[in-house]
């Protein structure tokens, strides 16, 4: 096998950190629910597998919450409350900005959704530097489905071991590896980037 001719990034825990309990300690301050009450209500329910699914429109979702907790606010103050829950993690995308100088395309592959997104669109200057964006959403399947991995093999026109995908779940890397991708399991940025070396990329 060659060196990968594309790296697929995921988002969260690769690159963005995420933390829902922001989310809920701030929506807390103008709900009914506790913090500890609103993260089991809304990030560990269909409510928000819901959302990522795309089975439900960004409104829905925001009635669907308002209803579980008790919220007193509007959708223009829930959106930021819901999408400030992120922090970069420069070490790789500067990683990310290593492999776009040297002409490799890049994507994002994501279980996410329309809020976050739109929010990370807004705030992160290295969003913008990827060739294409596969997010769970727009597709209504989720990681680890084949059916999302098929979508970044048509939009990238690449398949098997032209692409190695970096996750930070082992079983989204063990879908990819089935279909012949190479695959990274993130730990760090340095685990990560040796991945890649070793692959015959050229990192740092």
């Amino acid at each position: 096998m060659g060196v990968p001719k594309a790296v697929v990034f995921d988002l969260g825990k690769v690159l963005l950190e995420f933390d829902f309990s922001i989310f809920a300690r701030n929506l807390a301050k103008n709900a009914t629910l506790s913090a500890e009450a609103i993260v089991k209500e809304v990030v560990g329910s269909e409510i928000l597998i819901d959302y990522e699914y795309g089975r439900t429109t960004s409104q829905e979702f925001f009635q669907q919450v308002k209803a579980a907790t008790g919220y007193q606010g509007d959708f223009r103050s829930f959106e930021p409350v819901f999408g400030e829950i992120f922090t970069e993690m420069t070490e790789m995308t500067a990683l990310h900005g290593q492999l776009r100088a040297q002409k490799i395309p890049t994507y994002i592959f994501s279980n996410t959704n329309e809020i976050a997104i739109q929010i990370v669109r807004e705030q992160y200057e290295f969003f913008q530097g990827f060739d294409d964006y596969i997010f769970s959403y727009e597709h209504q399947a989720m990681k680890p489905e084949s059916a999302l991995y098929e979508v970044v093999e048509q939009r990238s026109a690449l398949k098997g071991s032209d692409l190695v995908f970096i996750d930070d779940k082992p079983e989204n890397i063990h879908a990819a590896k089935e279909r012949g991708w190479h695959g990274i399991v993130q730990q760090d940025s340095k685990h990560t980037q040796a991945g890649l070396r070793a692959l015959g990329l050229p990192v740092d």
